[in-house]
């Protein structure tokens, strides 16, 4: 159950269908004659499953009257004016309001209602006061409390025990949120999260030891041979290979076999995700590369998206000079060849062979020389693909500039902020994110608020090697199954025990030793990272929500 856009665009994801559940048809007549409008179809993905949108606007002629009642049943307040909040209550009635029809309806079997997020929550405290015959299952996958106090400077995971919860969610403007995640921890029959850390966390923040750990699963999509995923690696990287000419024109001084291309994605959050040590992990690094005199090149591209205008100019115009020159270098073998053909064909025994002098003619040698003048470049590379709303104060580009990653000739580590999500229409960089991540060598997400982690687990699932921290789900789920996780190319950083330098050496020495291996090497640590991708697949983390489900079951009598 999800809230739903107007009908029309739904019909874009979703497959309308009829009812044939009794309950549920009855159910969805009586909202629909309140003026409800929902939508139950296929959701048109992997799997196709069962779903019902309700479209939240038709329920906002309630908001004030359900706001009151709110405050009166759970002594939640609301504020005027977040609409966030608003969306949240609404929706959150709506649910109430259909479990308590449609359980009415239905008597044959146990009803499980499963919850996930804040944003979903408010039905529970609801569903628990008015006594409706469902068990519920409340997942947070983060805290709301915990991802805005590790945004700030404070040492988060070890004065957990310290916060004065309601004094820190009062001081950040989200008292009323954090209260109905709260609620909604409290309410559930089983409370979950999707990592012991972020149990840990709970525990101290929502005051409710969690009752399990539901980690987040991947589509697992097995490959017969092992080539075939690296003929896909081989393809993806040509065209990230196409966009580095393209940004680099003029200063193309790497070679691409001596190329690496390192990565990290995810929301535009600063601190949580690491971004402040990767880049000064990298100003390392690049000092390294060039003491050590390495000819490997990185080039480091951040995907987060930011507020921007549009592409700048000079991104734009990398692309088109390296399409012109290679429109031109394409007409020129063309003409060479058909040349060399018609000489050939016209050879005599004693004759010369035909030379470069008589297959160049003067006209093509006049358009390549226009071309390659049109590859001098005054101006070193741009380290932003975009003309950012706030270019002055972004915390990524003003540390960039602090450690001085200007992508000189000289810098062995070269830096790409691209401040959008990929996609395949993107006139710069034309591809989807799955297709990017499998042509890149390394994905660092040194995260020091990750609940969870899905861009490693990605990575891993696509056979791409990649860091990680102990701060993170993922990073402490593998830890705990893996001996010696970094031979199979999960690298974890320690950012629990050691301090910020020690964190930040040890991840500049985790990217320097990527450095060192050949292509063979890394070929092989591909091929160990895909295959632990099983433990990932929802097959194995699915069972799981069977047990949530079975607890809820038990403690609702039903089992």
């Amino acid at each position: 159950m999800t809230e739903s856009p107007p009908k029309r665009d739904a019909a874009v994801e979703v497959e309308a269908l009829t009812p044939t559940h009794p309950a549920l048809a009855e159910t969805i007549t009586s909202m629909e004659s309140r003026g409800i409008e929902m939508v139950y179809g296929r959701w048109l993905i992997e799997g196709a499953p069962r779903v019902l949108l309700i479209d939240t606007k038709t329920g906002y002629n309630f908001l004030d009257e359900w706001k009151g009642d709110l405050w009166n049943t759970a002594g939640i307040p609301v504020p005027p004016g977040d609409e966030e909040t608003n969306e949240a209550v609404v929706f959150g009635y709506l649910v109430a309001w259909f479990l308590g029809e449609f359980v009415a309806h239905e008597k044959g079997r146990a009803v499980v209602a499963h919850f996930h997020e804040w944003l979903a929550g408010v039905a529970l405290p609801l569903t628990k006061k008015r006594r409706i015959d469902v068990t519920t299952i409340f997942t947070t996958h983060a805290t709301l409390l915990g991802r805005y106090l590790c945004a700030g400077s404070v040492d988060f995971y070890n004065n957990l025990q310290y916060f004065d919860v309601d004094a820190e969610a009062g001081k950040r403007g989200i008292y009323h949120r954090y209260c109905i995640e709260r609620a909604a921890a409290h309410a559930a029959d089983v409370f979950t999260t999707v990592s012991h850390i972020t149990a840990y966390e709970s525990e101290h923040l929502l005051k409710r030891k969690p009752d399990g750990v539901l980690p987040n699963g991947l589509n697992v999509v097995k490959f017969s041979a092992m080539h075939e995923f690296q003929n896909l690696h081989q393809q993806s990287k040509e065209k990230i290979n196409d966009f580095v000419r393209g940004h680099f024109y003029g200063h193309n001084d790497f070679e691409p076999e001596n190329t690496l291309y390192f990565f990290t994605a995810g929301r535009y959050e600063y601190r949580n995700k690491g971004v402040d040590m990767f880049i000064e992990s990298l100003a390392r690094l690049n000092h390294r590369l060039k003491v050590s005199g390495s000819k490997m090149t990185v080039v480091a591209f951040i995907i987060m998206p930011a507020q921007t205008s549009s592409l700048t100019v000079e991104a734009l115009k990398g692309q088109a000079v390296i399409k012109s020159l290679r429109d031109t270098v394409t007409h020129i073998e063309h003409a060479v060849g058909k040349r060399l053909f018609e000489r050939s064909l016209a050879w005599h025994e004693g004759e010369n062979l035909p030379d470069e002098k008589d297959l160049i003619s003067g006209a093509d040698r006049v358009m390549l020389r226009r071309r390659l003048f049109a590859m001098k470049r005054l101006t070193l590379p741009p380290i932003v693909t975009h003309n950012m709303a706030n270019d002055r104060d972004d915390p990524i580009l003003n540390q960039i500039r602090r450690v001085q990653l200007f992508n000189h000739p000289s810098d062995r580590v070269k830096i790409v902020f691209h401040p959008e999500f990929l996609n395949s229409a993107n006139p710069v960089l034309p591809m989807d994110y799955d297709e990017f991540v499998r042509g890149t060598h390394l994905g660092v997400f040194s995260s020091y608020y990750e609940p969870w982690g899905y861009t490693p687990a990605e990575c891993t699932v696509m056979g791409v090697p990649s860091i990680t921290t102990n701060l993170s789900g993922f990073g402490c789920y593998m830890e705990e199954l893996i001996e010696n996780a970094s031979d199979y190319g999960i690298y974890i950083v320690d950012r629990r025990t050691k301090g910020v330098d020690d964190s930040v050496n040890q991840l500049t020495e985790f990217m320097y030793d990527f450095t060192t291996k050949s292509r063979r090497q890394r070929i092989n640590q591909r091929n160990r990272v895909e295959r632990l991708s099983d433990l990932l697949d929802w097959k194995r983390m699915g069972m799981e929500y069977v047990k949530a489900r079975q607890l809820a079951l038990r403690r609702g009598s039903y089992l």
